[in-house]
């Protein structure tokens, strides 16, 4: 991918493509996880223990096949577990449904049960050659006869064991071919010498993409997001422009919904019931409470937290701040840091200064305040319950419960001032020489 990044940490839909797979392994019931890396993939290592804190992590030293990577992690199979998955890192839209389907198919009695798909264009897959519904064998497509070439049916690289002879079958895979590589897909001639049976499951292309380009990234990440939008509408979220939205995996919504075009939803957001999310915001890591309002153009920084019918308006920044029931900020403000009390209204180009440049400091402001406009509040600082900030003010002490806080300079007015400049300017322009 001409990426210092390892291609299994690279993300779509707000978690990397690792993370996808290992979520579809927790959801489909997998007990234990093993994660196969290559050497020097710590961080790729560090991920998976994120995600799975019990993953065992093992190192496939040298590069020497499918089977020789599976077989890296030959300790843990060696436990005999009821199923063993081969599933791939780079394969993030497999769903857990397919995965409880494939262990049906081994609690049906197969020893090897191999997924397949049918591309639009089979060219360089292997095919899937099954005789009176059994999987007979996977025949490269190099090594595919004319007739073999027309079959549909293709390998997608998982595969799955029967625990009791998963390790015998793996095993006894060679490196007996062009490149000396030891391949999985040899397991299943393996398992039929064995007296064994093999057999195929079959699910949708987008299943199984695989990814090895930043162009394959963005198509895999289409398909996802084109999955949850639907799973969000099918729960009544109202997209008003579905193919606008972008979403995480983590989205959650509550019921009635609304959210307008061109809205992004990075990870860890929550909008509960009711709430109208306007066009052209940006939410990460916030939550949105029950028939709250936010944008357009607003933008919920990590730790915004909105209580119920909050309103956010066009071009407002809130980061690590709660906002109470009722309160509102409908243009032009930022506010990090904080608390805004209950009912309090927070005017037009009001900031919270809340840091020094060394410390990020806390404001306060109360129930029922009121804050006038472009009025700047530096932190550490309380507006009490109720009290007032004059507009334009740059408040830098607390002000008491139900106080008048004003604090800029003096009005001043001079009458005639105006017309006394122009007529200056005026004669100043009459006197200057021409060119």
């Amino acid at each position: 991918m001409r990426s210092a990044r390892p291609k299994v940490l690279h993300a779509i839909a707000g978690r990397s493509l690792l993370n996808h797979v290992l979520e579809a392994v927790r959801q489909a019931g997998g007990t234990m996880t093993a994660v196969v890396v290559g050497a020097g993939a710590d961080a790729v290592a560090a991920e998976a223990k994120r995600i799975l804190p019990n993953a065992e992590i093992f190192v496939q030293a040298e590069r020497r096949g499918t089977g020789h990577a599976v077989l890296a992690a030959k300790a843990a199979i060696a436990r005999v577990p009821d199923d063993v998955l081969v599933i791939f890192g780079d394969t993030p839209l497999i769903r857990p449904q397919t995965l409880i389907r494939i262990r049906e198919a081994l609690a049906e009695g197969a020893a090897v049960v191999v997924l397949g798909f049918r591309p639009q264009d089979p060219t360089g897959y292997g095919r899937l050659v099954v005789e009176g519904g059994e999987l007979v064998a996977i025949r490269e497509d190099v090594d595919a006869s004319l007739a073999e070439r027309a079959i549909t049916l293709c390998n997608s690289g998982l595969m799955a064991f029967a625990g009791p002879t998963a390790l015998e079958i793996l095993e006894r895979i060679g490196n007996d071919n062009r490149k000396a590589e030891y391949y999985l897909t040899d397991a299943v001639a393996i398992a039929r010498a064995m007296g064994r049976r093999a057999s195929v499951i079959e699910t949708e292309e987008d299943d199984v993409r695989g990814i090895n380009t930043n162009t394959q990234l963005a198509e895999t990440a289409a398909v996802l997001q084109a999955r949850l939008r639907s799973a969000a509408m099918e729960g009544g979220v109202t997209l008003v422009a579905p193919e606008t939205v972008y979403l995480s995996s983590d989205t959650k919504f509550g019921r009635e919904v609304v959210v307008e075009p061109f809205v992004v939803f990075g990870p860890g957001v929550t909008v509960e019931d009711d709430a109208v999310i306007r066009s052209f915001s940006h939410l990460e890591r916030a939550h949105v409470g029950k028939g709250a309002s936010v944008g357009p153009y607003a933008r919920l920084r990590p730790g915004a937290r909105l209580q119920e019918d909050v309103h956010v308006g066009n071009f407002v920044e809130i980061k690590e701040a709660v906002i109470e029931a009722g309160a509102k900020a409908n243009h032009l403000s930022y506010i990090g840091d904080a608390t805004v009390g209950a009912g309090a209204n927070v005017g037009a180009g009001t900031i919270t200064c809340n840091f020094d440049g060394i410390t990020k400091h806390r404001t306060e402001i109360g129930k029922n305040a009121f804050i006038g406009s472009n009025s700047a509040l530096v932190a550490p600082v309380k507006i009490g319950d109720g009290a007032y900030v004059g507009s334009g003010s740059v408040i830098t002490y607390d002000v008491p419960a139900a106080a008048l806080a004003v604090a800029r300079g003096r009005q001043v007015v001079k009458e005639g001032w105006a017309r006394r400049l122009r007529e200056r300017m005026s004669l100043g322009k009459k006197r200057t020489p021409a060119k």
